[in-house]
């Protein structure tokens, strides 16, 4: 493998280490996480200096224009994440449709729509920088 490309590792161990450790530096959950969807999906998040990391489960047949842009009445905003297991579908703003699978990472703009088809829940991880100003 050569110096210039990245090296991947594997989430699962890195995300266990990883997590377990996080719990002791932040200080407890933000008050709203985890927040419950519509559809009892759900989402929590952990805020550190530099970034907001979002950890959804959502459950089969949950959409964003369903069951929680009505909740929160906002448009859905940019997102980059991974999916840990199962698939979401993503429909970009000009119509773009494509599934995101586990094990794959993703970006979409603003603006767009997503969904758990089939039976199988889909976990995914969504990482939002945070601003200079906090």
């Amino acid at each position: 493998m050569g110096a210039d490309r990245p090296r991947w590792i594997r989430p699962t161990a890195l995300f266990r280490s990883s997590l377990t450790n996080m719990a002791d530096i932040v200080s407890g959950p933000p008050a709203d996480s985890p927040r419950s969807f519509l559809d009892d999906s759900t989402r929590a998040v952990v805020a550190l200096p530099s970034v907001v990391i979002g950890r959804g489960d959502y459950l089969p047949g949950w959409r964003w224009s369903r069951h929680a842009g009505p909740q929160t009445g906002l448009p859905a905003d940019r997102h980059v994440g991974y999916v840990l297991s199962g698939t979401m579908w993503v429909r970009s703003a000009g119509g773009e449709e494509r599934a995101v699978s586990a094990g794959e990472a993703f970006e979409v703009g603003p603006g767009h729509d997503a969904w758990v088809e089939g039976d199988e829940p889909c976990v995914a991880l969504d990482i939002t920088p945070r601003s200079a100003n906090g």
